[in-house]
């Protein structure tokens, strides 16, 4: 049998291009029969779907406007493999009654090119998603595109062929993904007479898992032609999807894009498996890149119209506000601030033992993840090469920006000679920053965000340069509601992480490396001016490059810290004058004594007793300064104060003119001393004269 055939039950029929509307449906789209009278027209017209004898013909029947729900909470979707012309597509046709060979050319030439897309119920009631994928090596590429969101594969082996190139490539890629799930089918049993070869067959089949975690996956032998098999192979397939857990819905859904089209009278309309989380009608999302925002104007998941999807299912998603040529496959949709591209990312990285040469720094390879593929440069972390059977860490620069998240499993190859030379997970989507090779710092910190506890691993993605709230933690961890309570938990008993009112959260080692370089900073600060009483606010968090609310976090919570008269100093920090300052000093105060309320200007202060040790009296408060050219003595200054607060409670206000005949003094200081209340709120101007402020 050539690529070029169909199986002989239908070879003869005349394959006829698919209509619009069964394009849609049998792609996994659905009709949209209850969203646009107009497309319901269309869906109606007689079309190829009318003359294909062995499969259900779905787009005769019109689905009711009010045929609303949720999607079924048990939802899978499984995906086929194996190597080109084994009979995946006749063996998903036989099981769901939908051809998934939705391209004219695919028809024409019996040969899946692209995804294709149906689904079963299975004798459980079950709804299992299909994705089936091309099994020639030229389409490799679109095999990868259609794999990332399924929970178990049927690896299908030709029984007239055996086990061929893209078998065990397809197999490597399941492994590579994490997928544990998986049946062995052996197809077109209807071909072989001979029991023995048969046997041979299933042998094979045992030896390739047997030296993997897939070793004892069922093996059932099928014809997708006289339906011998099949009934095993559903009931192999309800008990294999039985023993799955569920989905987690933490709350943050991902919408990997590997469809995009227009249906007439709705717009743009995306397919994909859902995954992080429910999706409901009217939510709002951003397609990334290129952060296009729209709305979920409709849903639908295998051709039933459903207000709310959850983790799982394949839908199709009718988006308002986006159009087809702002996104591709490949794309994601997530909610609004929920995820970023990026251009970097921390990965552990697997190449399989059978895998064929070295994969050396620096190398520019292909990047698969989930529906998206971009060309990507390699940086290993650990080493200067890996060979077959070997792991380790890499930085992966992306030459394009990809909407990446913690978790993802991915896949690499090499243009040329084109082929699979291993895959991964992605540890942090954000690194933010180039790492330096062969660093144990770094690489432990790796491995304790792949391997570590939940507690571990929020603790270290709180490592930043400020605290982070818990939704955008628990959303970059892709963690569930419930994991994050846990995680949080654990992080903040065994001092991992510190709760910030009103900040977020943080790691408990950025926040001592925070102290420790303010204490640095101002420990320099206090020898270059052993007469300055400390650093303002603004000036620390400037040089540390921090928020001030981080700042006088820190400052309140620190015993080594403290803040005096608006200036951040170190606990151990004070102003000592020596003898001969001290003398300077008492010259100065007796100055101030002779005139008090006209005292010397800040110049001549400065000459009395030297500008440094004025601008300590000034830190200390011993010194109040009005303007840049006139300071009182402190107890002064309160007298004046508290005469001026008396005088407007006695006459409603007071004036210059008024202020310098009661002390004696004039204008020169008068005119500063009232400005500065004005700033406090103390007094308010009104003409010349002075009233009750703010803060009086």
């Amino acid at each position: 049998m050539t690529a070029n055939s169909r199986p002989s039950s239908s070879a003869s029929i005349g394959w006829k291009p698919l209509c619009r509307a069964c394009a849609t449906i049998l792609s996994g789209s659905g009709n949209w029969s209850g969203l646009a009278p107009s497309f319901t027209a269309t869906v109606t017209k007689p079309c190829c779907c009318n003359t294909m004898p062995g499969r259900r013909a779905p787009a005769p029947k019109i689905t009711s406007p009010a045929a609303t729900g949720r999607a079924n909470s048990s939802m899978r979707v499984i995906g086929t493999a194996g190597h080109v012309d084994h009979g995946k597509s006749s063996l998903v046709e036989k099981l769901s009654g939908i051809h998934p060979d939705r391209l004219a050319e695919e028809q024409s030439r019996g040969l899946t090119i692209d995804l294709g897309f149906a689904w079963l119920e299975l004798p459980n009631g079950e709804t299992v998603g299909i994705v089936d994928v091309p099994g020639h090596r030229d389409f490799i590429e679109n095999m990868l595109a259609g794999v990332g969101g399924i929970d178990a594969a049927l690896l299908v082996i030709a029984a007239d062929e055996g086990i061929m190139p893209q078998t065990r490539e397809h197999l490597s890629i399941l492994r590579l993904l994490d997928i544990r799930k998986l049946i062995v089918v052996i197809s077109k049993i209807d071909l072989i007479d001979d029991e023995e070869w048969l046997e041979l067959v299933q042998l094979e089949a045992e030896d390739l898992l047997a030296e993997s975690e897939l070793a004892g996956a069922p093996i059932v032998p099928v014809s997708a032609q006289t339906g011998a098999g099949i009934e095993r192979l559903l009931d192999e397939l309800s008990a294999l999807l039985a023993g799955l857990p569920e989905r987690v819905d933490s709350g943050q859904p991902r919408l990997p894009i590997d469809r995009v089209f227009v249906v007439s009278g709705f717009g743009t309309v995306v397919t994909g498996t859902l995954m992080g989380g429910a999706l409901s009608v009217g939510d709002a999302l951003v397609a990334q890149p290129g952060e296009h925002s729209g709305r979920v104007r409709g849903l639908q998941s295998y051709k039933r119209d459903v207000q709310t999807a959850l983790p799982g299912s394949r839908v199709a998603v009718n988006i308002a506000g986006i159009n087809k040529s702002d996104i591709k496959r490949g794309a994601v949709l997530a909610r609004p601030g929920r995820l970023q591209p990026t251009l970097l990312a921390d990965a552990h990285f697997t190449m399989p033992a059978d895998s064929e040469g070295i994969l050396e720094h620096n190398t520019e390879v292909k990047f698969f993840c989930g529906a998206a593929e971009a060309l990507a440069r390699l940086r290993l972390l650990d080493a200067d090469s890996l060979a077959a059977g070997e792991s380790g860490w890499l930085q992966i620069r992306l030459r394009e920006a990809l909407p990446l998240t913690r978790g993802d499993r991915f896949i690499l190859r090499v243009p040329s000679p084109a082929r699979t030379i291993g895959g991964g997970i992605i540890v942090n989507a954000q690194p933010g920053k180039r790492y330096k090779r062969m660093q144990p710092q770094i690489l432990d910190e790796l491995d304790a965000r792949l391997h570590g506890s939940l507690g571990e691993q929020l603790a270290i993605a709180a490592r930043a340069r400020e605290p982070k709230s818990p939704t955008d933690l628990a959303a970059q961890l892709g963690f569930s509601t419930a994991e994050m309570q846990v995680a949080l938990a654990e992080a903040l008993v065994a001092d991992l992480l510190r709760e910030l009112p009103g900040l977020g959260i943080w790691a408990s080692d950025s926040w001592r490396r925070l102290v420790q370089r303010m204490l640095a900073e101002l420990g320099r600060y206090h020898s270059a001016n052993p007469l300055r009483l400390g650093m303002s606010r603004a000036e620390l968090g400037s040089r540390l490059r921090i928020k001030l609310p981080l700042l006088d976090t820190v400052i309140t919570d620190e015993t080594e810290l403290t803040i005096e008269n608006g200036f951040v100093r170190a606990q151990s920090h004070s102003i000592r004058f020596s003898h001969e300052q001290e003398a300077r000093i008492d010259r100065l105060m007796t100055a101030l004594e002779v005139a008090p309320y006209s005292p010397p200007t800040i110049s001549e202060m400065n000459g009395l007793a030297g500008e440094a040790v004025v601008r300590a009296l000034l830190d200390l408060r011993r010194l109040v300064q009005v303007s840049d050219s006139i300071a009182f003595a402190a107890a002064d200054y309160a007298r004046l104060v508290a005469a001026i607060r008396a005088h407007i409670e006695a006459h409603g206000e007071i004036d210059a003119k008024t202020l310098r005949d009661q002390f004696g003094s004039s204008r020169k200081y008068a005119i500063p001393l009232l400005e500065r209340l004005d700033a406090q709120g103390i007094t308010r101007r009104v003409g010349d004269a002075r009233v009750p402020g703010a803060s009086f």
